[in-house]
Formats: C-alpha cells, sequence, structure tokens
C-alpha cells in the first residue's frame, strides 16, 4: 500500500512533497476530521542508519507526543505500517523556516528579533523544564506559521536529561547538529552539558537574526573554536545594536560553561523584557560606527574575563564577514518540516561517540 492510501486510510488526503532525503520525506496532507492542513514525515525504516533506528528515532517518538507549547510545531498523530514506515503527523508551518525569511529580509529590526527571540527562547524553556533537550537548534529548524510566530521544530536529535545516583545531570556524549550553531565544548569532542550547549545555538540563532550573518567563519572549524574560546564576538559596524543585545548575545555565547547563561537568565535579561527602553546609540561617525565605541557599557566583571571584550570588526584578528556568509549552515530537506536526509550537509557535524570518561565526575555519558 503506498502512501496515499495509508494517509487515506486515517483520513488523510495527500498534498505534494515538502523534502525528501534518502529515508525521509515530507509530504502535505489534508485533514478532514480537523478541517486543517498538515506535514506528515514519513521515515522507512528499511532504509534508515541503524543508530539512527536504534537511539534518535526512539527518543523522537517518545518526546514529540509530550509537547504541547503554543511555539513548537504540534504533532498530531505517530503511527506506523506493518512494513515499517512511521508518519508523523505535524501542524504545517506555512511561511517557511527562519533562514529563508532572513535571507529574503535580511537582518531583523531588533523589536521584531525580540519578539520572535523571546518566543524561541519560552519555547526552550519549557523543553528544559522538562528536562528535554533540542541539541540541533538552528534557523531551519524554526519554522514560522501563518501569522510569523514561531514554531520550533525537527527534535530528531531530542533526548530527556538524566540524573545520576547523586542527582547530577548526566552529560552527553553524542555530537550533532551543525558546526555553525555548535558550542565549543562539543566541537572539541568532550562530554558536555546539553542544556547549555542549546543555549550556545540559541546565542547564534539571535547574532543571525540582528546582523544577518553569521558570528563565526564555520569553513575553518580550527581557527572558529579559537575565536570561540577566546570569547571574541564581533559585532558589523552596520548593525547599530543596543547595548543590551550586545550584553545578551556576549553572555550566551560564553565558552566558560559555568559562566554561560540557562535559559531562565536568557528570559530574565534586561533586552527581552516587555517595553523595554533601550538606550538610543551615540551620534554616527563617519564610518558608521555609533560615538559610543565598540565596547559596551558595561566592564567586564573580573580581571580574568577583561581579555575577553568585545570586538569591532577593525580589531585584532576580525572575522571577514564575507566568509561568514547564511549560506554555510546546512540547508536542503532539513528545513520546511523535513525528516532526516541521510547525508551530511554543508557545516554538519557527523553522529560520533566518544570513548573518553569524564575524569573525577562519575558521571555518565548519553
Amino acid at each position: 500500500m503506498d502512501d496515499a492510501a495509508v494517509l487515506k486510510m486515517k483520513g488523510y488526503m495527500m498534498g505534494s512533497t515538502l523534502g525528501e532525503g534518502s529515508y525521509a520525506k515530507v509530504k502535505s496532507a489534508y485533514s478532514e476530521r480537523l478541517k486543517l492542513n498538515m506535514a506528515v514525515k514519513i521515515i522507512d525504516r528499511r532504509k534508515a542508519p541503524t543508530d539512527f533506528l536504534g537511539k534518535f528515532l526512539p527518543r523522537e517518538i517518545e518526546i514529540l507526543p509530550r509537547l504541547n507549547h503554543r511555539f513548537i510545531v504540534k504533532t498530531y498523530e505517530i503511527f506506523e505500517t506493518s512494513d515499517g514506515r512511521v508518519y508523523i503527523v505535524m501542524e504545517l508551518a506555512v511561511q517557511g523556516d527562519l533562514l529563508q525569511f532572513i535571507k529574503t529580509r535580511g537582518a531583523l529590526p531588533q523589536d521584531d528579533a525580540r519578539d520572535k527571540f523571546h518566543q524561541l527562547s519560552s519555547a526552550i524553556k519549557y523543553c528544559h523544564d522538562l528536562n528535554i533537550v533540542h541539541r540541533d537548534l538552528k534557523l531551519e529548524n524554526v519554522l514560522l506559521d501563518e501569522s510569523f510566530n514561531i514554531k520550533l521544530s525537527d527534535f530528531g536529535f531530542s533526548k530527556r536529561c538524566l540524573r545520576d545516583g547523586s542527582g547530577r545531570l548526566t552529560l552527553s556524549k553524542t555530537f550533532c547538529g551543525s558546526a555553525a550553531y555548535a558550542a565549543p565544548e562539543v566541537l572539541e569532542a568532550v562530554p558536555y552539558q546539553p542544556k547549555v550547549c542549546d543555549i550556545w545555538s540559541l546565542g547564534v540563532i539571535l547574532y543571525i537574526m540582528v546582523c544577518g550573518a553569521m558570528p563565526y567563519d564555520a569553513s575553518n572549524i580550527k581557527r572558529m573554536l579559537r575565536l570561540q574560546k577566546e570569547h571574541r564576538v564581533h559585532f558589523p559596524r552596520s548593525s547599530h545594536l543596543t547595548g543590551e543585545c550586545k550584553d545578551l548575545l556576549y553572555r550566551m555565547l560564553q565558552p566558560d560553561v559555568r559562566q554561560r547563561l540557562n535559559i531562565d537568565e536568557v528570559l530574565g535579561h534586561l533586552w527581552l523584557q516587555p517595553k523595554a527602553q533601550d538606550p538610543a546609540p551615540g551620534p554616527i561617525t563617519n564610518e558608521g560606527e555609533s560615538s559610543r565605541g565598540a565596547e559596551p557599557s558595561w566592564a567586564p566583571e573580573t580581571a580574568e574575563r577583561s581579555v575577553t571584550k568585545m570586538e569591532t570588526r577593525e580589531e585584532a584578528h576580525p572575522v571577514r564577514r564575507s566568509e561568514a556568509k547564511l549560506d554555510q549552515t546546512s540547508q536542503g530537506p532539513g528545513s520546511r518540516q523535513n525528516g532526516p536526509t541521510g547525508s551530511s550537509l554543508p557545516g554538519e557535524l557527523p553522529n560520533r561517540e566518544t570513548e573518553e570518561g569524564l575524569p573525577h565526575s562519575r558521571q555518565g555519558h548519553t
């Protein structure tokens, strides 16, 4: 029985193909019962890799029905045929993904960016409060509904955070996602705290939203990691970001996991507060930079952090903006509510496991 016949038996009229990979595809469909257009992810177990079937797919099937949040794509139904095809019926986000939105319109005005980022952050808080981590946050997985509200999607790498016998959260050792959005500890292939890694990825997303470009050049991972570890956050002169926005980005793109913000601290930041009155930028000079200068109005908190200041592109070792285009992020069937492609995409990290343990920690790895 083909996909159209299977869906018809379930009350769905199958439409066009929204995306397709080597073992998964996404079809549009119409629910005769709900009178709504849907997106249906169809996964063929016979073609999918072993690690996906044994680890990632079971987690996704377990987690998706638990999620009920206005800024997360709603899952209506999951069923499977006897020949190994899994059907995940989801809400359809008709305005595409945030990557295409920004590539078309450029950097968002700060008020629009603030609203959308607050929606996305509230979705992540909902997940983190349930001890669920996403682990693949990127523009392609942030969809938009008919009113251009955020709809977080693609929980294919998500997992539930577990605790060891002493009550401490266990670390993850599966390295997946896109290099351009990955935290330094993920790039270094060491066991990591997945909630903290979600925050770094959120920081990258916010940077792109307000600057219209990637914060780091992912074409040279070694150099990118060095800049990240030195806590260098460059802002284009043309962005005219407020000090509060820069402060939030700086604290989210913090290489020290002990100092990186958690999701409650992100949502509690002054830049995200309702009706926040940002200080007006100073007069604009001939070079296009505010006369307030490149440094934020606040100073690093400790002497140890004094060397990790924010820099403009004219300062030491700037990232050339031409090297950090949005095109370097992974694109293709992963966007627009698509399933796994089964192929390596530009800027994407392969799944890999490390055998290294954590010295003195006794924390497990998952």
